[in-house]
Parts: C-alpha cells; structure tokens; sequence
C-alpha cells in the first residue's frame, strides 16, 4: 500500500501570544490520541514533534528556521485518501497549528 508522510506546519507564536491553557492542551492531547486510535491501522510510524533545524549546505552547517513542527508516516489508497484523514486534526482543530502537509513517499528508483 502507498506511504504518505504528514508534516504538522506552524508558525513561531506571535509576540505577546499566551500558549495554550492546560485545558485546551489536555483537550487537544486527547483528541491528538483518539486520533491516532481511530487511524492505528494506517499509521506505519508515529512520528513526533520536531525540534530546532540544522541546516547542512555546501556552506556548511548553520541554525535554520522552518515551519516543521512535527510528522506521522501513513498508508493509504490514494493521496486524496491519505489527506482525508487530516481533515478537522486536532493540530489546527485545537492548537495553533496551521496546516498538515500530506506527500507521497514514493519507491526509490531501481529498488
């Protein structure tokens, strides 16, 4: 079945924006779990939160800033599939989140 790899995007907090409440983390970790439940079939690897980014260029090595903030790996039937079960994620549902990102993980050539 076709792999699809979801990256949760956001934006750094503006200025003087307050984090979330504990309620509306605690909510938002609850529905995040159930909706990993209600997809566990399709779920290939959990993923995770991101951390900060290391840039690597024929420059060298500097710090990078990058919307990334998290991935979950998926199988799916078709693309459109894949980014059907994103619809109403608890990542821009609840939490400030802006988008989740759905691309195909196509075979390497020749293998």
């Amino acid at each position: 079945m076709p792999k699809f790899m979801a990256v949760y995007t956001g934006s750094p907090a503006k200025a003087g924006a307050s984090p979330p409440d504990e309620e509306t983390i605690g909510r938002g970790m609850k529905a995040w779990g159930d909706w990993m439940a209600g997809h566990a079939g399709a779920i290939v690897d959990t993923g995770g939160p991101l951390g900060k980014t290391l840039r690597v260029s024929g420059g060298g090595v500097a710090p990078h800033a990058n919307a990334l903030t998290g991935y979950v790996i998926v199988e799916a039937e078709t693309h459109e599939a894949a980014a059907a079960m994103f619809e109403a994620h608890p990542h821009f549902a609840i939490f400030p989140g802006e988008a989740v990102e759905v691309m195909a993980m196509p075979p390497i050539p020749g293998q």
